[in-house]
């Protein structure tokens, strides 16, 4: 019944109300992601440097896999969202088994390859000593936990896409729930260190997994998870590779590109690895409801874009995006305060060299971050509309070209140093979120990029 409610509230409905119906339990479920990692950041920040740095250098590795394999979950909520809009709850079903079956087989397969992998990749980013020894057995340990993170963003994904965020939200909860009981008694009471850190994240998921395949199997739901003879249908695998694969791309040449940026941070030493860590993820914090209200973007465009309302469609996006900047213009004036971010940065780090450093990245990368309003509101417009060949080839300039050219114009001819890091992040952010806005304006999202089989439509 509520997820009736949410398609008419999106199709028919007060739009402000939509999206903040939509983005609000995103944004709480987004704080509530962040939590497993800044828990672990916590508490590794309470044993020393050089835990933190480890898990800095090689989360990008994790991410590269998780951001590819995302990529089916993520043309699996477009298509669902935008079969749902057309009224077509039969192929919505239908493609929720085609997501489930292709996630979990990648997932299993790229956790298998990466633990094997792990030693020469930590060998090929340079680290030695402890650095080596904490990266190598974080990365194998919470590698493990990607079936699992799978099955809850497939959950997450599905439900979505029906305009229900609040479920996901409450599964995330337990999760971070668990760990935040974990992480201590591993690090702490039964100092495993590093280890303790990535398998309380590990185990956190699994009971939340369990519970996502529950209820994603429930027969309550329309659209659910029924694999009873389930076979594969070419036009769906051709849709999700056609939708899923540049957002796969796009997402993990993103963070390989995040990976070479840890790398070009560690050869200014522990210090400064830590201190990019801790900025990126307290910025990040303050980034999430831009996140929530781009992915209430993408739900809001692919339902109306199912329906054929185009100028809806448009509407809600432009009154999303006025709602992300704004937000991120306070927000980040705030939180670019140095009396204000220091204190914010001195919770994970004793480190005196570790708080100047991660106070002058937050500061600047805050007073800039309104940018990401722009940026995430439209990615949510291109995703929405099936136009994830813009949203890959943004995502791979952003990093490849305007991060890394800014990173060489600041270290090779301004010289300014380890600073050449935290404006290469700003510049980057802002021309791209630029180019985004200029290719909405050539209405390229109004193309079909999808092409929904309607009941009414006779078979091909």
């Amino acid at each position: 019944m509520a997820r009736k409610y949410n398609r008419d509230l999106i199709l028919n409905g007060n739009i402000n109300k939509a999206i903040l119906s939509i983005a609000v339990p995103i944004v709480i479920n987004s704080f509530i992601q962040t939590m497993y990692n800044l828990t672990d950041t916590f508490w590794l920040g309470k044993i020393g440097t050089n835990p933190m740095a480890a898990i800095t250098l090689v989360s990008p590795v994790q991410n590269i896999i998780m951001n590819f394999g995302s990529g089916i979950t993520a043309a699996g909520a477009i298509l669902v969202s935008q079969y749902i809009g057309a009224k077509e709850d039969k192929q919505a079903k239908s493609m929720t088994n085609h997501i489930f079956v292709c996630s979990m087989l990648f997932s299993i397969i790229c956790a298998s390859l990466c633990f094997i992998a792990t030693p020469n990749i930590i060998t090929w980013l340079k680290a030695e000593g402890d650095i080596y020894r904490f990266s190598k057995t974080y990365l194998q340990t919470v590698v493990l936990d990607m079936p699992f993170l799978f099955m809850i963003n497939i959950f997450a994904g599905v439900n979505q896409a029906q305009g229900d965020t609040v479920r996901p939200m409450l599964l995330n909860f337990l999760g971070v729930a668990i760990n935040l009981i974990l992480d201590p008694l591993f690090l702490v009471v039964f100092n495993w260190g590093v280890f303790g850190a990535a398998f309380a994240t590990l185990l956190a998921k699994v009971p939340c997994a369990i519970i996502a395949l529950i209820l994603l199997s429930s027969k309550k739901n329309a659209v659910r998870l029924e694999l009873k003879g389930f076979h594969f249908e070419k036009e769906k695998i051709r849709s999700i590779i056609k939708i899923g694969l540049p957002t796969a791309i796009g997402g993990s040449t993103m963070q390989f590109g995040f990976l070479l940026m840890s790398k070009n941070v560690y050869k200014y030493g522990a210090f400064a690895t830590a201190a990019y860590g801790i900025g990126n993820k307290i910025n990040g914090l303050i980034s999430l409801p831009s996140n929530g209200i781009g992915s209430a973007t993408s739900t809001i465009v692919g339902q109306n874009i199912g329906a054929k309302q185009y100028d809806r469609a448009k509407q809600g996006y432009r009154k999303a995006m006025h709602m992300a900047v704004c937000f991120l213009f306070v927000g980040g004036l705030i939180l670019s305060r140095p009396f204000i971010a220091r204190p914010i940065v001195s919770i994970f780090s004793d480190d005196a060299e570790v708080i100047r450093m991660a106070t002058e990245f937050l500061s600047l990368m805050a007073i800039c971050c309104w940018t990401n309003g722009i940026y995430n509101s439209t990615m949510g417009l291109f995703q929405g509309s099936g136009h994830t060949m813009v949203t890959m080839a943004v995502d791979a300039t952003r990093l490849w070209v305007f991060r890394f050219m800014t990173l060489f114009v600041c270290e090779k001819v301004l010289h300014m140093g380890v600073s050449s890091i935290w404006y290469s992040v700003v510049v980057s952010n802002a021309l791209s979120s630029l180019i985004l806005y200029i290719l909405y304006r050539t209405n390229i999202w109004r193309k079909e990029a999808i092409k929904i089989k309607r009941s009414a439509e006779p078979a091909a």
